[in-house]
């Protein structure tokens, strides 16, 4: 999970940065900026869970036989 979210960390910052900033231009409040903020960070390490978990559903077993075949 860690790996996932180090190389979409940066990325991800942004989009959080410019999402928070434009909240606080829209709504000029400070608490609905931060609540934006503080959700869209939980979102960014849960998006990195399950993509781990999906890459791993994928990947294929070593040593399996694919399905049908002898």
């Amino acid at each position: 999970m860690l790996e996932q979210y180090k190389k979409t960390f940066w990325g991800m910052q942004v989009v959080i940065g410019s999402v928070t900033c434009g909240v606080l231009v829209w709504a000029r409040l400070l608490g609905v900026a931060a609540v934006f903020f503080a959700t869209m960070q939980v979102g960014a390490v849960i998006g990195a869970m399950w993509a781990t978990r999906l890459r791993k559903k994928m990947a294929p077993q070593s040593g399996a036989l694919l399905p049908g075949r002898s």
